[in-house]
């Protein structure tokens, strides 16, 4: 194997080195599908490069969805925004992370995979900084809010970049379970800044076993992270490794824009990922909505509170992803996929369900001095009910999640081996290892591309929430998760047209099989 370091490479030898290389060096010679090299050489060099990419995509989801905890929070420290505008708040990262995941994709053939993870980890400063200026001042105007918040897209390009790296490291048979811990580990920075957040700036937390204190300082939040990001860059800068073989010009990786299962795979995506983020980013909102009364900030609020529980939607979705990838190294990833999809319609049904059992709560007068305002037995009433079905909401929420992160890992396991399906139909024995080789390459661009497309889901999830033409914001959660399970089943036909059933409609042609991808 050759190495050499950013500034004085070292010459190519013919005899493979014994020991792994160190973190911090360009790796010249990479074979994963070679098993001798794998065992000896290649399986450590890609573990490390796979905990730090972790790491890194862990802190870049924590920050892109930054907002999803701390919106819910701004009414509290005296910012008079609409649910609407909450929702557009929550939602404006997700499509700026969207958008920014095909150069983030990009840049890893064009700059390497450790020289990238160093300079996204970096770029989190802007947003983080940003959000503790904003957040420590109420006449922050929304506009400016908004641009903060577009910002923090740039910690979701951070997912679609390190899977493009990671794609690299693994061979094809241990692809399933690699993307899905370094998705997962991603994943479950949103589950970290929910949970934690509301303890680090002062509020309760941890299911009521942490206290609010007098003062909610989220600007806490933001330095804590831009800290860690530093941290981020440093470790990527000592420990992960650039692949000479993963270089590659733009205009090569955009042949896949012609692949008509990169369009398909990224239209499921949007059902999987889509879902899984969008929700994530959601639910703090949701459940203040629907279970949550506090007409005056200064006065105890009634039922549940957002903070004890928001973040267990993403901690599930986020355990659920690796499980995904092993079940579709298993049992193939287009089968997990078709079942994951009807899970999520009968999940979606069935938090459907729970909301049309809630009780409406009448509205409250608040006096013109706040602090003399006293809730009626009416409104109490309603919203002990609402509690009541709080725990049905939740498990139904959950079984939504779990299924979402099933789909992303599956989703992510069937990329890698459709283009691998793809070269083998045109390869032959003098080409093979260049098309194989290529078939990585491009598979990784697809993986860009699939993660760019599904993350818009997650822009419009919450936006479909916080619908301004529903007056009702009750009622707007309805419709959008009739809307939701409607656009679950045209998932679940697609992936059954196109990956599991064995030929097309008219039989003119062989459909790629479940057990295939």
């Amino acid at each position: 194997m050759s190495t050499s370091t950013d500034t004085a490479p070292t010459e190519d030898t013919a005899a493979p080195a014994l020991a792994p290389p160190r973190g911090g060096v360009t790796i010249d010679d990479w074979r994963p599908e070679d098993e001798a090299f794998w065992e000896s050489v290649g399986r450590p060099v890609a573990r490390r490069n796979l905990v730090w990419s972790i790491f890194s995509e862990h802190l870049g989801f924590s920050v892109w969805l930054l907002w999803s905890v701390s919106a819910a929070m701004l009414p509290k420290v005296g910012f008079d925004f609409t649910t609407s505008q909450l929702f557009v708040l929550v939602a404006i990262p997700n499509l700026v992370g969207a958008l920014i995941r095909l150069p983030y994709t990009f840049a890893v053939p064009r700059f390497g995979g450790r020289t990238w993870t160093v300079i996204s980890a970096s770029l989190l400063l802007v947003p983080t900084l940003l959000f503790a200026w904003a957040v420590q001042s109420p006449q922050t105007p929304y506009w400016a809010f908004c641009l903060i918040a577009a910002t923090a897209g740039l910690g979701g390009g951070n997912f679609a970049s390190s899977m493009a790296n990671i794609n690299f490291f693994y061979p094809l048979r241990k692809k399933g379970t690699a993307l899905g811990l370094n998705a997962a580990g991603g994943n479950v920075g949103v589950a970290f800044i929910q949970f934690f957040l509301p303890i680090v700036v002062g509020g309760a937390g941890a299911f009521g076993l942490v206290k609010a204190g007098e003062a909610l300082h989220l600007e806490r939040a933001g330095y804590l992270y831009a800290a860690l990001a530093v941290v981020g860059a440093l470790a990527a800068w000592r420990f992960m490794n650039n692949l000479t073989g993963a270089k590659s010009s733009p205009r090569e990786q955009l042949v896949v824009v012609r692949y008509k299962h990169t369009w398909v795979m990224s239209f499921l995506y949007i059902g999987t990922f889509g879902s899984f983020i969008g929700y994530s980013a959601a639910m703090p909102l949701l459940i203040r909505i629907n279970f949550w009364n506090q007409p005056v900030p200064d006065v105890a609020g009634l039922g549940i509170n957002f903070a004890y529980y928001a973040f267990l939607g993403a901690l599930v979705g986020s355990i659920a992803r690796p499980f995904g990838g092993w079940l579709a190294d298993q049992y193939g990833g287009a089968r997990v996929t078709l079942w994951t999809f009807v899970v999520m319609i009968l999940g979606t049904l069935a938090v459907l369900l729970t909301l049309t059992r809630l009780t409406p709560v009448p509205p409250s007068e608040v006096p013109a001095d706040p602090s003399a305002f006293v809730y009626s037995e009416a409104t109490r009433a309603a919203v002990d009910a609402n509690s009541a079905i709080f725990p049905w909401f939740l498990a139904a929420f959950l079984v939504v999640f779990a299924a979402s992160g099933v789909g992303n890992g599956s989703t992510y396991r069937m990329i890698p081996l459709i283009l691998q399906r793809q070269a083998e139909q045109t390869t032959t024995e003098k080409t093979r290892e260049a098309d194989m080789a290529r078939a990585t390459k491009e598979s990784s661009a697809v993986i860009g591309i699939a993660g760019a497309v599904g993350a818009i889901g997650g822009f419009l999830i919450p936006l479909t929430f916080g619908s301004p033409w529903v007056g009702d914001p009750v009622e707007a959660v309805k419709v959008a998760f009739g809307v939701f399970t409607g656009f679950y089943v045209v998932c679940l036909a697609t992936t059954w047209f196109f990956y599991t059933r064995r030929t097309t409609v008219a039989g003119r042609a062989p459909a790629l099989a479940s057990a295939d991808v």
